[in-house]
């Protein structure tokens, strides 16, 4: 059975000088890969996007992208005249990959979407992210017939609206591991204490790569995603955590990309019947981006890895103390 994706470019959802562009995906190459289908898909429509965002939230949004070019937060976050339908694309292929896999479609699959989404919160558009793709996805999800989603994001930055949409749904849990000290802020190991065990944050410091991500999900994220017992994976897949992203400070590299979307799609398949869903997060040099998502499709296919050598140059921190706070708080 082969691997679906969607692929949403948003190639006029653009705006001068801005590091989250349509060129991110410029050398995205999906051609070659075998056991890959790409997937059609519609947009979102208000009421799936609704379950993750107000209404006055959604009115707010599509008002400033009416008004044409312009910045709407200080991150600062853009909107062109066609945003919002880039929005409603990137939401309804996502939740198009999310739905196959939980009928058996597809043996899993990839939503290579942009603008990305997990800073989204419900009440507002923010971080580059104007709806929240795997927030939507996850309470589609649960709305038809999955009993519980946990949403595992690796982006470099907190996915504070990830989160927040999920904060008090006690059939979805979320794990994020990002830098710590930069934006939004958010994202620390004590947030969240009415949801320990369900909500949980491990902030990482700068220059933790391969090797603490490693140790991090043995030893941390396993035991929270059996504990909570999922029956979908979704995986807010952010590729700026590679060490030469211009925008963060971590450590991974394309060989640590490919070994944490390994230990995820074998955890898929020990857990929740190997349903597990990749969504594009952020990302900010398009070579990473590239290696990165044929990284996690080797991972899905089970293809062998290409051989890229681009280790981090950086010595990595020692994470054991944070790691054993992290069980700890979390009863692991």
């Amino acid at each position: 059975m082969n691997s679906l994706y969607s692929f949403v470019p948003s190639s006029e959802h653009q705006f001068p000088d801005h590091p989250e562009r349509p060129g991110r995906l410029e050398m995205l190459d999906l051609g070659p890969i075998p056991g890959i289908e790409a997937l059609p898909f519609a947009v979102a429509n208000a009421e799936e996007i609704g379950r993750a965002h107000t209404a006055q939230m959604l009115e707010q949004l599509q008002a400033a992208c009416l008004e044409g070019p312009g910045i709407i937060d200080s991150a600062p976050t853009y909107v062109t005249t066609q945003s919002y339908q880039s929005a409603l694309l990137a939401a309804g292929a996502t939740l198009a990959v999310t739905r196959a896999v939980i009928r058996g479609d597809a043996a899993n699959g990839f939503a290579i979407v942009r603008p990305p989404g997990h800073h989204a919160e419900p009440e507002r558009a923010m971080g580059f992210c104007l709806l929240n793709n795997a927030a939507i996805a996850t309470l589609d999800a649960l709305e038809n017939g999955v009993e519980r989603v946990l949403v595992v994001d690796y982006d470099a930055h907190h996915g504070n609206g990830t989160q927040q949409a999920l904060l008090k749904n006690p059939r979805a849990s979320y794990f994020s591991t990002h830098q710590e000290n930069i934006y939004p802020g958010s994202g620390r190991l004590e947030d969240a204490p009415q949801a320990r065990g369900r909500i949980a944050n491990f902030p990482l410091p700068a220059y933790s790569g391969d090797e603490c991500f490693s140790l991090l999900f043995e030893q941390g994220l396993i035991a929270l995603v059996r504990a909570f017992n999922p029956e979908l994976l979704i995986v807010s897949a952010g590729f700026d955590a590679h060490w030469t992203d211009p925008l963060t400070s971590l450590g991974l590299s394309t060989p640590g990309y490919y070994a944490l979307s390994k230990k995820l799609v074998d955890l898929a398949q020990e857990i929740c019947s190997g349903k597990i869903v990749f969504v594009l997060e952020g990302g900010y040099d398009p070579q990473n981006v590239n290696n990165g998502v044929q990284a996690v499709f080797a991972a899905l296919t089970g293809n062998k890895p290409a051989q890229i050598n681009d280790l981090s140059k950086y010595a990595e921190p020692d994470i054991s103390n944070r790691l054993q706070a992290f069980r700890a708080w979390h009863r692991l």
